[in-house]
């Protein structure tokens, strides 16, 4: 144990996670108050916050994005990285996380959230990012901290290893024990926190559970448990060292309590920070960064500003980055940087340039995207980290309230895109309707406000159309005849058409059987035309599938005839032929899956069961106890909002995905219904 495991280890890039509403923005407030960067913590619900200070998050008193805020501690540079809680913006968290040295996970004693602590808790498993858990809210705790600690252990794969434990004062927690230092500490609200004698109960508590937390730690450490064994007193530098390690090589997640609004334990954790969390040559190491004099980084964020532009928020993984430096992406693309800024609230405070730690701004790197990897060599380095959005699960439809907005709006939509890629946007080619996909009910009514306070584009929406389609029950031969003189060339082309249905799951194919010369081989090609335009809209109102069409017989006009009339003779063939083939209403039908926690599941078989979802079966989620996966077939037309009542079940945390399966018959009152609303809307 030669190596000082608690020696600073440079500029710090630390994550702020946790379940929706535990408190990670109040965090944030205390630390930067209590380091100085601020003269006094701010309020979420005062809206007075560095964290949250968009209007959206403002307005909802929620994160909605993530917040940057650097501050110094003991002569250490720390940036914080306030990532949302809600399921629907962890886009923001799963992009920054690569470029962090360690996360602090802020949840609190509320068994309704575990299932948010394990999903969180899983992505940092997943990227070996070393973490602490902050079990915030102690002053309103009522249970004992090692009863909270048995309910949170199933989200965690490593033991979470008890750092402190509280000092009561009758059923109030009035400081805590710090197992490592072997100190009590009383809480002063807002002040730091005062040292007392550790004597009576509270001393026999601290050796019981020093040792628990020793015994876990020896659990990796030889020599630590021969120690335990015999009885022998470890030194408490050694009991650091171990800490530090064991922490930075994923094998437990160490605990600490205090109270975000209270300023509670604030700077015990940063000096935990400060003593056993990795640095920057740690970081890139985890990440792959090879030695190399060029600077390289890691773009975790995107923001476009309303009169600063495009800003690329970055992790500098290795070398010193000048403004002005031409930056080339993994992707090909190369920049120029315009502006190296501070990652900190308005990001006006300009910087000369960036060394290896640093978490800056950098502006204009226009070719540059959320999750690049940049660097100044003269070849574009390889990709760090790859974060894919989360399948979308909720869509609206929508379109500028006023017409000349429409460039304006796809301008947005696309900065969105940029800003957020768990945002996307797709044209649905029949109706031609811009379809707003996101990750649920609130992502997408942030979207909005966006589109109308930062953009200026005020947009109407409603529920996205449905795929339905029609198709035929029997076949029928139709002739097709179309004939116009109007002085000079007339118009004439005929066509005799035999359309019959498909097996389902064939789509459209059209044959010609033409004998004799009745109809050109030449105008051919334009029949076909004309079917298919037929077949774009059928007699219910809907595009028509599963449907073989052959030319078999017709006349022409050796001067009258021409593509033009062939095609509209086709098409008329096919529009008054279908209404007599037995035309019905089809509607696709999707393969869902959803996970939810174990104690939802039955609420999850209701729900599907109501919106005619056919449960096709449910199992344990692999490799997640507690959870569990359950498939089901069910119609487009009952997903739109199933998010809604998903989330509702599980308390934020369940999710779906989709996949579209087979098209399926739809008869009696419901097709009724459908094709009149259809008709109505039109």
């Amino acid at each position: 144990m030669g190596q000082d495991l608690r020696s600073p280890r440079g500029p710090r890039c630390i994550a702020l996670v946790g379940p929706f509403q535990s408190g990670k923005t109040t965090l944030l407030e205390a630390i930067l108050a209590r380091t100085g960067a601020i003269p006094r913590a701010g309020s979420v619900d005062a809206g007075t916050s560095v964290g949250d200070a968009s209007p959206e998050a403002r307005q909802h008193k929620m994160s909605v994005a993530m917040t940057a805020a650097t501050t110094t501690f003991m002569g250490d540079s720390y940036t914080f990285l306030d990532c949302p809680g809600s399921i629907e913006f962890i886009h923001d968290m799963r992009a920054a996380l690569p470029a962090v040295d360690a996360a602090i996970v802020v949840c609190e004693a509320d068994e309704k959230k575990l299932p948010q602590l394990q999903i969180i808790l899983r992505e940092l498993e997943e990227l070996r990012i070393p973490r602490f858990l902050f079990l915030n809210k102690i002053d309103r705790a009522n249970t004992r901290v090692r009863e909270t600690l048995a309910t949170l252990q199933p989200a965690s794969r490593v033991p979470l290893v008890l750092r402190q434990i509280p000092i009561w004062n009758g059923e109030l927690i009035e400081g805590f024990v710090d197992l490592a230092l072997e100190r009590a500490f009383i809480y002063r609200e807002h002040k730091a926190s005062e040292v007392i004698a550790l004597e009576g109960g509270d001393l026999d508590r601290e050796k019981e559970a020093r040792f628990s937390m020793l015994e876990k730690l020896a659990d990796h450490d030889d020599s630590l448990m021969e120690q335990l064994l015999e009885d022998i007193p470890p030194p408490r530098d050694a009991v650091f060292d171990d800490l530090a390690r064991e922490l930075r090589e994923g094998l437990i997640c160490p605990v600490l309590l205090g109270s975000a609004l209270r300023e509670n334990g604030v700077l015990r954790l940063m000096k935990a920070l400060r003593h056993e969390a990795p640095g920057i040559a740690d970081t890139a190491r985890r990440l792959g960064v090879k030695d190399t004099k060029e600077a390289l980084g890691y773009v975790f964020k995107t923001l476009h500003l309303q009169h600063g532009g495009k800003l690329s928020l970055t992790r500098v993984l290795s070398g010193h980055l000048d403004d002005g430096a031409t930056l080339h992406a993994a992707s090909g693309e190369a920049a120029r940087v315009s502006g190296i800024l501070a990652a900190t609230g308005a990001y006006d405070s300009k910087r000369a340039g960036a060394e290896a730690g640093d978490t800056v701004a950098l502006g204009k790197l226009d070719a540059v995207k959320t999750g690049d990897t940049v660097a100044t060599g003269k070849t574009a380095p390889p990709p760090l980290a790859k974060v894919e959005a989360c399948p979308p699960v909720l869509a609206l439809s929508i379109a500028a309230v006023d017409r000349k907005d429409d460039v304006k709006l796809g301008q947005a939509l696309q900065r969105l895109h940029e800003e957020d890629p768990s945002l996307t946007m797709v044209q649905n080619p029949r109706t031609h309707d811009t379809v707003l996909w996101g990750q649920g009910e609130m992502h997408l009514r942030v979207a909005l406000e966006r589109l109308r306070d930062r953009f200026g584009v005020n947009v109407k929406s409603h529920q996205p159309a449905i795929g339905y389609q029609e198709t035929i029950r029997k076949p029928i031969t139709q002739r097709g005849r179309h004939k116009k003189q109007s002085g000079g060339h007339g118009q004439f082309g005929d066509v005799v058409l035999d359309i019959k249905p498909l097996p389902r799951g064939e789509g459209f194919r059209f044959a010609e059987k033409v004998v004799g010369g009745a109809v050109p081989r030449n105008y051919i090609p334009a029949v076909e035309e004309g079917v298919v335009d037929a077949m774009a809209r059928g007699p219910l109102g809907f595009p028509v599938i599963d449907v073989e069409v052959t030319l078999t017989d017709g006349s022409y006009h050796s001067v009258d005839s021409s593509d033009l009339a062939f095609r509209t003779a086709a098409r008329a063939g096919v529009s008054e032929g279908l209404p007599q083939c037995a035309p019905v209403l089809l509607e696709p039908i999707h393969t869902v899956e959803i996970v939810c926690p174990t104690e939802a599941t039955a609420r999850i078989n209701a729900i599907l069961s109501a919106r005619r979802g056919q449960i096709l079966s449910f199992d344990t989620r692999d490799g997640w106890p507690g959870w569990d996966c359950v498939r089901a077939m069910m119609p487009e037309a009952e997903i739109g909002e199933l998010i809604v009542e998903l989330r509702s079940a599980t308390a934020g945390a369940g999710s779906f995905t989709r996949t579209f399966d087979h098209m399926a018959e739809v008869t009696g009152r419901a097709a009724d219904h459908i094709i009149a609303s259809h008709r109505d809307a039109a």
